[in-house]
């Protein structure tokens, strides 16, 4: 198959000539404008054919479905681009490509906050209606995954592999659960492995499909800037999710919003951005729980910094439940992080009244 730059040099050229060309005489004419070299249109184009043989045969045994952009289910959004992917495999129901979604991303080694914080955006987007887009990566991409799952909507899962090679493999039965009511799709053959050079292109797709990308958690290198680049290339909104400073962690976050991406405290923020009419709003912030908060702070007895499995086991929860909890907390300025994974109450904050 087509390397990186001409796969989606191909996408461009197909997009331009499909009102004038189509069928064979539109595979001749981008093969033309993407390779100049004498003999390498046709040379292309049979090394093309045979992999399309084959990936269609494992495509019809494995059951996935194949969208074509000039197919009527190709979706509408992702075909609005510069450079769409001439071709898209579907595992799931390719009908969701089409409803209104928001791409949801962050860190592969993100913090318990930034889990937590991923977790409660996804389940919120999807209980106000809105599907949720992400790249079943480690970290904050399943963790938004996993919360639109238990949302009223659900997900969809843009890979950087073929369908039959999930990646990462720890993640295959995450991507079970995605089809079952959502899309686990990608643009590349079903037996393609994945590639470093592959989540690029991944990545404009996420922004693609999405009206706006929510970067949670970011460093200052962070794949998760490409997708939020491409977004607003391709004219998509961007937001963030503020942090700490202590770590630099969230220095990508923050250099986004002095760019001017909005400053995403609630899930308002973000169904207001896109103009989202479509379902009820809970009205919640990012830092609300609907456990009482105010027992976790009174837990974090005196001015010490306190340890999450100390806390853990001084309310009789589970240490990731703390740390969802002290995501919020965090975000609403009511705890502080610091180094070692300990957290802190201001000296200001006093115990709530009952």
């Amino acid at each position: 198959m087509f390397e990186c730059g001409s796969r989606t040099a191909a996408g461009r050229e197909a997009k331009i000539l499909a009102d004038e060309f189509e069928g064979e005489a539109l595979v001749q004419e981008v093969a033309r404008r993407v390779w100049t070299l004498p003999g390498e249109p046709e040379r292309q184009i049979d090394a093309a054919r045979a992999y399309a043989a084959r990936a269609l045969d494992e495509t019809a045994r494995a059951g996935f479905q194949l969208l074509t952009l000039n197919d009527a289910a190709y979706p509408a959004w992702l075909r609005q681009i510069a450079d769409p992917p001439p071709v898209l495999w579907v595992r799931g129901h390719a009908a969701v490509l089409n409803e209104i979604a928001v791409g949801v991303v962050g860190s592969r080694k993100a913090s318990g906050l930034s889990l937590g914080l991923g977790h409660r955006l996804g389940q919120e987007l999807s209980d106000c209606g809105v599907w949720v887009v992400s790249g079943l990566a480690y970290g904050v991409d399943a963790a938004a995954h996993r919360g639109a799952l238990e949302g009223a909507a659900g997900t969809v899962a843009v890979l950087g592999s073929g369908l039959s090679r999930t990646y990462p493999k720890v993640h295959a039965a995450l991507a079970d659960r995605i089809a079952e009511r959502g899309a686990v799709i990608s643009e590349l053959p079903p037996s393609m492995q994945s590639l470093p050079h592959h989540f690029p292109l991944r990545n404009r797709i996420i922004s693609g499909l999405s009206r706006a990308v929510v970067v949670v958690e970011a460093a200052e290198k962070s794949g998760s800037l490409i997708t939020a680049r491409m977004a607003n290339e391709q004219g998509r909104i961007v937001l963030a999710v503020p942090g700490t400073t202590v770590s630099g962690r969230h220095r990508g976050c923050h250099a986004l919003i002095k760019d001017g991406a909005r400053l995403v405290e609630t899930v308002e923020d973000i169904l207001e951005e896109i103009r989202w009419t479509g379902g009820p709003a809970t009205g919640q912030k990012i830092s609300s729980n609907a456990l009482n908060l105010s027992d976790l702070e009174a837990a974090m007895t005196g001015q010490e910094p306190q340890r999450v499995d100390d806390l853990a086991a001084r309310m009789g929860r589970s240490a990731s439940e703390i740390l969802a909890e002290l995501a919020m907390l965090e975000v609403a300025g009511r705890v502080t992080r610091l180094p070692g994974g300990l957290f802190m109450r201001p000296l200001r904050m006093r115990r709530a009244d009952r």
